[in-house]
């Protein structure tokens, strides 16, 4: 963050110093909402959570360095008290960002948003200093503590905005205003709490309305309730996606045999071949909507394909593709599922093991509930257990209670039989039946919400690799 003091942040977050010996000292380093992460010149935000209360680690932060702690209350050390730590934590992020002028890129969607963040974040690397979001921390107080990593060098500010409800997106758009909006899709994750799609692309396109007139809205052509977004924002409009009209396209679309997506990349500019490597064939449009933001900064399509190519993966249990010594392959994609996610991992399954099947590899789908889907949730679970067996997937298992048997019911209606779907009751059951089945050459892909913690099940698969102690050695 830049340097700013005491007295300046207690100004500027309409706070009141407490114990503060000199208002004039600095803080220097980073914003921490964890005691453990506190150093030298950094600032403490107390949170009080559900189980653990920061302002009792206070004294804490404190002795490993924090200047001082921004909370709620008196503390017994070096603190700015306000009202709400949040809206606190909100309005010095807001004027950071002001302050260092950086182009911030926003983006949003129901799937694929941190995948995309990640490659956004290393193309535009290559052209000058960046800050992104780490994982998903992409709400009211992810999102701030990522904008004050910004330093006076940053260049460009990459931040993932995510939503529970109307207005949350306004919210955040407000505290770190996006000169670049994309929007990559509008799907079913969340679709409990808005109630329909329409809800979600309302709340998502307010992304686009807080864009300025010389801002930037990227949207996706290839989904229709995205493309509406354009009559909502007063900022140019740069599509992407495999529409013929797209502004950043992608053409003639495969898959490597292992699984990986190519594709022609073709911008106002020229084009270029491209060939990722993340696994799954959703991974296209992430690519193109990475690219139209590559391109509207100015980045060349040879410089685009190129960066493309390389990036891999950023962030923890998305499509880890992990080989282990016996030749067993685990895809970890545990962080969290919604059925358009859901689908497009399965369909990674089945590309990665036709490559395998020559060989006698089998699939495997470890599958466990997609949460907040409300009463959409009997039918999208039926509807990937189906979509396992259309795709041929070997094994199914689906881990859990009721969500889990309506994915195994649904694989028993479109066909299933014998073992080739089974419902078990937890990670520790599945991996019991993998360790005793997997063989050389299969593929296990693990997938779930992130309530299920089903990564629980790739882990203890890859670290009995690592003890070796795996089926068949």
């Amino acid at each position: 963050m830049i340097t700013l003091s005491l007295a300046e942040i207690a100004d500027i977050v309409g706070g009141q110093p407490h114990d503060i010996p000199d208002p004039a000292v600095t803080v220097t380093g980073p914003v921490v909402i964890d005691s453990r992460e506190a150093g030298p010149g950094s600032l403490f935000a107390a949170f009080a959570g559900e189980h653990v209360d920061g302002h009792d680690y206070a004294q804490r932060a404190v002795e490993a360095g924090a200047a001082a702690v921004l909370a709620a209350r008196p503390v017994g050390v070096p603190a700015i008290v306000v009202n709400d730590v949040v809206g606190a934590l909100g309005a010095l992020a807001r004027t950071v960002v002001e302050r260092l002028g950086t182009t911030v890129v926003a983006l949003t969607g129901s799937a694929g948003k941190t995948s995309t963040k990640d490659l956004i974040a290393q193309l535009l690397e290559r052209k000058a200093p960046t800050v992104w979001t780490p994982g998903s921390l992409n709400n009211e107080i992810g999102l701030p503590l990522t904008a004050l990593t910004a330093t006076s060098e940053t260049q460009h500010l990459v931040l993932e905005m995510g939503a529970r409800g109307i207005g949350h997106i306004h919210y955040l758009a407000e505290l770190t205003p996006p000169r670049i909006g994309l929007v990559l899709n509008v799907g079913s994750a969340h679709l409990g709490e808005f109630g329909s799609r329409e809800a979600i692309a309302q709340a998502k396109g307010e992304l686009v309305e807080a864009l300025p007139e010389d801002g930037c809205a990227v949207l996706n052509a290839d989904d229709r309730l995205v493309r509406a977004m354009a009559s909502r924002t007063k900022a140019r409009v740069l599509l992407f996606g495999e529409a013929p009209e797209a502004d950043v396209r992608g053409e003639k679309v495969r898959m490597t045999p292992d699984g990986r997506p190519a594709f022609e990349l073709h911008t106002p500019t020229g084009c270029s071949d491209v060939t990722l490597r993340l696994y799954g064939e959703h991974h296209v449009s992430n690519a193109l909507a990475a690219a139209a933001v590559a391109h509207e900064l100015g980045m060349s399509v040879t410089e685009i394909a190129e960066a493309l190519s390389e990036a891999g993966t950023l962030s923890r249990w998305r499509m880890e593709v992990t080989e282990r010594p016996d030749g067993v392959t685990v895809v970890n994609d545990a962080y969290n599922a919604n059925p358009e996610s859901m689908r497009a991992a399965l369909r990674a399954l089945a590309a990665m093991g036709q490559a395998r099947a020559a060989d006698g590899g089998r699939t495997w789908a470890v599958l466990g509930q997609m949460a907040e889907l409300g009463d959409a949730s009997l039918a999208e679970h039926d509807a990937v257990g189906r979509l396992a067996v259309r795709l041929n997937v070997s094994k199914l298992v689906a881990v859990g209670g009721r969500e889990a048997s309506w994915l195994q019911l649904g694989a028993y209606n479109e066909g299933s039989w014998g073992e080739e779907s089974v419902h078990v009751s937890d990670a520790q059951a599945a991996v019991d039946l993998l360790r005793s089945e997997l063989r050389p050459g299969d593929v296990v892909l693990v997938k779930a919400s992130r309530s299920v913690g089903l990564e629980k099940v790739a882990q203890a698969l890859l670290e009995n690799a690592t003890e070796g102690e795996v089926a068949g050695r």
